[in-house]
């Protein structure tokens, strides 16, 4: 019984020394691949820094701690006092962030210095082969504000949302493509610039041809490669609604093989034209937003052909190559 015990004990033992070896092994190469992103250019791939980088978490979680954290990619910089990550080992697959505001955010192109503040912050990525099954992004009490002269209030929201959910059954695995559906929601929206106050705004879109392996998504090279594969964005849904307006679009957009936008947006809306009428003046207000019926909802379609934007035959404007 007792050459037993001291079997089991052993046993025991070497189990938990394989765990713990395994956990530092893997947490070491973690530590590695976060340390390597400093050295990234911020122009081909963003770079990230930590003042101080924390790994802990043992036994069975990977928690990672980056204090003073610093993004850059090209023109645009980023600074978070703290972001958190977390995974159980046993289920890496299924990754939880969270971050400390507020966030300040430099354009060293246009000069523009902006903060975006919250209550609370969190993220949620599940991965199914390294195929995006879920990405979510939950934001509470967020607000934007502009800090090149003092700090004023560009929007704030008392709750903001999103999620990006693979769509399974259009997975083409033979290519690595995607089909991905994106959900966003605002609730209590104010935007002092056109005057809105406490707004809900949802979009329902789809994002088709994605690569379907996010270690194989070059940054740099994804917006040309997504047109190669025929990728498109249809805008299903995209509603907007406050005590005094509302408005709703719905259409699709592609890319030619020139990084022109090519498509349609359908736009009906009541409220809107005379919200912004301090911000638009006519005839643009009315090119875009369309003449109202008889019930008093104005009714339009904008064209995007070879990227030049227009209503009907009027050209409204020309939106340069995306690549």
């Amino acid at each position: 019984m007792k050459k037993r015990i001291i079997i089991l004990g052993s046993i025991v033992l070497l189990v938990c020394l394989a765990w713990t070896a395994g956990w530092y092994f893997i947490t070491s190469q973690i530590r590695q691949q976060v340390e390597a992103l400093a050295f990234a250019d911020g122009e081909t791939a963003p770079q990230l820094t930590c003042a101080t980088l924390g790994i802990g978490g043992y036994p069975f979680n990977i928690d990672i701690s980056c204090t003073d954290t610093v993004i850059v990619s090209g023109d645009v910089l980023v600074e978070f006092p703290e972001v958190r990550a977390s995974a159980i080992v046993y289920r890496p697959t299924h990754l939880l962030a969270s971050a400390r505001g507020a966030a300040e955010i430099s354009d060293a192109f246009t000069g523009q210095r902006s903060a975006v503040s919250w209550d609370g912050l969190e993220a949620s990525l599940r991965l199914d082969n390294w195929r995006i099954a879920r990405l979510s992004l939950i934001g509470t009490n967020v607000s934007w504000n502009d800090l090149l002269f003092g700090d004023a209030m560009i929007a704030r929201a008392n709750n903001v949302e999103m999620h990006l959910l693979d769509i399974p059954e259009r997975h083409d695995a033979t290519q690595g493509l995607a089909d991905l559906a994106l959900f966003a929601r605002a609730t209590g929206l104010d935007y002092p610039g056109a005057a809105v106050t406490a707004a809900d705004i949802e979009l329902e879109s789809e994002i088709t041809r994605l690569p379907d392996d996010l270690r194989e998504i070059d940054t740099a090279g994804l917006i040309p490669a997504w047109q190669r594969a025929g990728g498109r964005i249809d805008t299903i849904a995209l509603r907007s609604k406050d005590a005094g307006s509302d408005l709703e679009a719905t259409g699709n957009l592609v890319l030619d093989e020139a990084g022109l936008l090519n498509g349609q947006i359908d736009i009906t809306s009541q409220g809107v034209a005379e919200r912004i009428g301090a911000m638009i003046e006519e005839p643009l207000r009315t090119l875009v937003l369309g003449v109202p019926g008889a019930d008093g909802r104005h009714l339009n379609q904008v064209n995007f052909r070879a990227g030049t934007v227009s209503s009907g035959l009027v050209p409204l404007g020309v939106i340069p190559p995306l690549f």
